[in-house]
Formats: C-alpha cells, sequence, structure tokens
C-alpha cells in the first residue's frame, strides 16, 4: 500500500532553495517523539534552510540537541491574545519560505486563518486547515496513525519519494543522535544509575488526567516479581507523577530499581538502547523506549485509546489490551514478554 503518491498541486514546495522553514510542533511527548521522522525528512528536504522550531517549553532542550533544527521558539501556546498577536506578528515578519504544521489543532488551524486575512499573502503552509497551499483533507487522518498520518502530509507538501511513502519506507523517527549530540557522557550509560546487565524497563505512567490508561500497580509488582526471577533487573522510570506509583511498586516488590523523576528525554532512550525488553502503558516513554531499540509490551484500554492509531513503534512491540486495563492479568503480560522471546521458555 502506497501513502499517496504526490498530486499535481498549484504551489510549489522551495525544497533546496528555501532559505526559512517552520516547522510547528507542541506537544505532547509520544507525539512529539512520532513526529521526529517526518522532522528529519524536513531537514533533508530543506538542507541549506534555516528550520525553526515553534514548540512548547518541555521540549526545548531536546529539540536543541537534536540534528533537525536551527532555532527553537517555545511560546507555540500563548498565554493571551496579547502573546499570540505577539507571535502572529513574529510569523509574519520572519517570512517564512514554507510552515509545516505538524501539530494540526484547532490552535494552529487558527494560526493559519490569522496569517491568511484578506490582503494578505498567506504562508506556504503545510496542514490540515482549508485554504492551506498544502492541504492534507484525507478524511480519515483522525483514524490514522501518526507516522502515518504525517507520511501523507508530506507527500502533500512535496516532500519524499517521488512514488509515495510505502510501509517500509515511512519516516520513521530516529534517536540515534542523542550519543553523539553530547559525546556519549557517563550520565548517558547504566552505570550512572547503578545498572548492570541484564535489565528491562517499567513504565507505570500515563498522562494525569488519564488514569485509566495505566495498569493497576500490584500487577505491575507482581510482573517484577516475575522478571526478577528470571535473573533480570526490572527497573522503573517515569516523572513526579509516578512518584507514589513507583513507591508502591517498589515497597511490593523490594527487588525493583527505582529511578522514577531521575531521567530526562535523553537518559530513557539510551537506557532503552541497552534494555533486554520494556513493558509500559501508552505514554510518551513508551514510545521512546521502542524507537530507541527495545522490544516492548505495551498496554492499552481500549475504551481510552485505540492501539491502531498510537501503538508503539520502532522494534518489535507487542500489545496486549483489555476494554479496560483491569481486565488485562499478569499472565496476559508475561505470555506476551515471553513472545518478544526475551526470556527463555522454561522460565
Amino acid at each position: 500500500m502506497l501513502f499517496g503518491s504526490r498530486p499535481t498541486a498549484p504551489a510549489i514546495n522551495p525544497g533546496e532553495t528555501a532559505a526559512r522553514i517552520l516547522v510547528i510542533k507542541l506537544s505532547a511527548l509520544g507525539d512529539f517523539v512520532l513526529a521526529m521522522g517526518a522532522m528529519k525528512a524536513v531537514r533533508k528536504h530543506h538542507p541549506s534552510a534555516h528550520i525553526t522550531l515553534l514548540t512548547t517549553p518541555p521540549f526545548e532542550r531536546f529539540a536543541k540537541a537534536s540534528p533537525y533544527f536551527d532555532s527553537i521558539e517555545t511560546d507555540g501556546r500563548p498565554g493571551d491574545i496579547r502573546a499570540t498577536r505577539a507571535l502572529l506578528r513574529r510569523i509574519r515578519k520572519a517570512d517564512f519560505d514554507m510552515i509545516y504544521d505538524f501539530q494540526t489543532s484547532g490552535r494552529t488551524a487558527n494560526y493559519f486563518k490569522a496569517l491568511n486575512l484578506p490582503g494578505r499573502a498567506p504562508p506556504l503552509w503545510s496542514g490540515h486547515v482549508s485554504g492551506c497551499a498544502f492541504l492534507h483533507d484525507n478524511p480519515r487522518r483522525g483514524s490514522m496513525h501518526s507516522i502515518d498520518r504525517l507520511a501523507e502530509q508530506l507527500t502533500v507538501s512535496g516532500v519524499g519519494p517521488e512514488s509515495g511513502w510505502t510501509p517500509e519506507t515511512l519516516p520513521m523517527p530516529d534517536l540515534s543522535w542523542i550519543r553523539g549530540a553530547f559525546n556519549d557522557p557517563p550520565r548517558l550509560r547504566p552505570a550512572f544509575f547503578n545498572l548492570t546487565l541484564p535489565y528491562m524497563l517499567l513504565i507505570p505512567g500515563a498522562s494525569a488526567h488519564r488514569s485509566a490508561k495505566r495498569w493497576p500497580e500490584e500487577r505491575y509488582a507482581e510482573l517484577a516479581g516475575r522478571v526478577a526471577d528470571a535473573g533480570i533487573l526490572p527497573v522503573l522510570i517515569g516523572g513526579t507523577a509516578e512518584g507514589k506509583i513507583a513507591h508502591a511498586i517498589a515497597k511490593a516488590e523490594p527487588r525493583v530499581k527505582n529511578i522514577v523523576t531521575r531521567t530526562d528525554f535523553f537518559q530513557i532512550a539510551t537506557l532503552a538502547e541497552q534494555a533486554t525488553f520494556v513493558v509500559g502503558n501508552d505514554t510518551g516513554p513508551m514510545h521512546m523506549a521502542t524507537l530507541a531499540g527495545a522490544p516492548g509490551v505495551a498496554l492499552f484500554a481500549t475504551n481510552e485509546s485505540d492501539p491502531d492509531k498510537a501503538a508503539p513503534r520502532g522494534s518489535t512491540v507487542m500489545i496486549v489490551h483489555g476494554r479496560t486495563l483491569a481486565e488485562v492479568s499478569t499472565d496476559d503480560v508475561w505470555r506476551a514478554v515471553h513472545a518478544l522471546g526475551c526470556i527463555p521458555s522454561q522460565t
């Protein structure tokens, strides 16, 4: 199946002649990481351009370290009308040769509309809003996986293979640049956390407002015990919101190594590179871990999110799902771990 062949469009992508490019991607972590393949494709298509990313503060450091951008602006979600007007004036003054809207939200649609007022020439805009030069108007776009949707959007914009992307050539995110960006310092190695091989990662978190996307902590503890019995160190990672959950899991299974709140985005990826496997909920760090190379078991409550739209990609990934995560047993997950081939079958 081809992900769209290039149509004949009235506008022409400036390609290698572009001097200034804007990419918009505001959040959230999983969506931001999944868009990094498209960001890489934009950088390749405009090799000499000064590329600016419009984003939000949580992603500034990660984006700065990446090889895709020359400058980062973090006021992509202004707090009031005055700040919004200032942002729009700045975009207009910058006179970008091309703008790629990878957020494609109501907010960013309004940005385009404000830049497309009567009497003003709108920028060349790639997005989902009617009237833009490179309109991704697939009626199924809302039900597509982020990587597939972005691939189609790139094709419409004149970016990528002439015949369109295929499942084998999709713009997959690449996190292999992280170690080189920092000259592989000790903080990006397992020993920094006193970890020795073999270890695996447990990711028990999810969005703070989506608690139903979290597998019960007692089952994480039970799974951690089975992992430890198999001779593999279970390691808990996550942010501040996971502090209490991680403490409860570690209390129930003392063989767990708890490094929740101690890892940044870069360390999540580099720890995943050497992890035997990873088990986690539908959350941003899970996407990072599998894209970094860890085999993974991803847990989905189908009444909360659709695996077809949101499943992690990258390396080998098994999906275990139930209508609610309360319906997913430890045995279900353990069977998926074995199916990955990461633990001897007799364990």
